[in-house]
């Protein structure tokens, strides 16, 4: 008996499922943000909630780190970013990027330099939230990586590492340091 209601059901699903040419084109199109540059294969198969306040929203809505997010998607960290924290994320703006050699950003953008690429840019997370009054001169912090970073402060400017903190933004879950170089790990 349930195979006798099972086929009707099934070819009532199936015929429902398909339209007339002239019917799909009258249908509005479904909108999908689309990924500049990121091989499908490297984005997110699902996206995290939307918080316009946490880092990764942060950082997409910000014009100088555009770089960054392609980065990011490409090294599949999207839902790491925007995780709930807390995180402190030393962000190279596009200008910092384009201080590296020419094609490196190209080349760590490829699916095979995937590893390479989330080594990078995990150097740059901390898993704990350091605004600028937590840090101190001399400062070593533990990065998402396993590296570490020292923090410097001259002539009362913040640095870790070689880069110049150039800006500081409170997140929903933890800080953002916009940096003037990106960070390399050290060679293992």
């Amino acid at each position: 008996m349930s195979r006798l209601i099972a086929l009707p059901l099934i070819a009532v699903l199936s015929l429902s499922a398909c339209t007339a040419p002239e019917e799909a084109a009258t249908e509005a199109p479904t909108t999908v943000p689309a990924v500049a540059d990121v091989p499908a294969a490297a984005q997110p198969a699902v996206l995290p909630p939307v918080d316009e306040n946490n880092i990764l929203s942060i950082a997409i809505a910000s014009p100088d780190h555009t770089t960054l997010v392609t980065a990011v998607k490409a090294a599949d960290l999207v839902t790491a970013i925007a995780a709930s924290g807390p995180l402190t994320v030393f962000a190279p703006t596009n200008a910092a990027f384009e201080k590296l050699p020419d094609g490196t950003v190209e080349g760590l953008l490829a699916p095979d330099k995937k590893t390479d690429l989330a080594n990078i840019l995990t150097y740059h997370v901390s898993t704990s939230a350091y605004d600028e009054t937590n840090l101190k001169d001399g400062q070593v912090l533990g990065m998402a990586n396993g590296g570490k970073v020292t923090i410097h402060i001259k002539d009362g400017k913040l640095m870790v590492n070689d880069a110049n903190v150039v800006a500081t933004i409170k997140a929903s879950n933890g800080v953002i340091h916009v940096i003037d170089a990106v960070l390399l790990p050290p060679a293992k």
